[in-house]
């Protein structure tokens, strides 16, 4: 269901374990003038922004530092530990501990595939406390659901989003299995 303004929707761009970091996303924006139109992708060239082997565009980010200046999100996905507080738009919460892999790894999956199909028409980004743990393992999983080899979606990832993107022995594990 789209976010509106007495409905901001179930997620939101940071965890309520950092209380002060909740205060710095709860300010209104003027939306109007930071959203492209509907359609629209990621400029390529914005921070965080990878660009999957087919041409998709997928904004990956932390969430520690207030939202990047520019288009905001049609669609997002937040992989924390907790519950966040809402956003201005629509968007899922993937319960995702730090240094840890997915809660329920089918629920994983299916917010992987709809943020990959999403992404071909819409602005989506995807987005953990730090931005290269979990954030750089689900970058990873959408190259693989892309169509690149699972055993080269953590270099393309570490390559052109972050160099150390994929944390964890788990993280890079859980990637090399995605899709089997």
């Amino acid at each position: 269901m789209p976010a509106t303004e007495g409905n901001a929707g179930p997620l939101a761009p940071a965890s309520r374990e950092s209380g002060a970091a909740c205060e710095r996303f709860s300010g209104r924006r003027d939306l109007a003038a930071s959203i492209r139109a509907v359609g629209e992708t990621w400029d390529p060239a914005a921070p965080g922004v990878l660009r999957l082997p087919s041409g998709r565009l997928v904004r990956g980010r932390s969430l520690r530092p207030p939202l990047p200046a520019g288009a905001v999100p049609e669609f997002g996905v937040y992989l924390l530990g907790a519950e966040p507080p809402p956003v201005q738009w629509e968007s899922r919460w993937l319960r995702w501990p730090d240094f840890g892999l997915p809660a329920d790894r089918d629920a994983a999956a299916r917010a992987l595939d709809e943020i990959w199909r999403r992404a071909a028409e819409e602005r989506v980004e995807v987005a953990c406390a730090g931005g290269r743990g979990r954030t750089g393992t689900a970058l990873a999983c959408l190259a693989v659901l892309d169509g690149l080899p699972a055993e080269k979606a953590v270099a393309f990832v570490r390559a052109h989003y972050d160099r150390h993107a994929v944390e964890t022995l788990w993280q890079r594990r859980y990637v090399a299995r995605f899709g089997r």
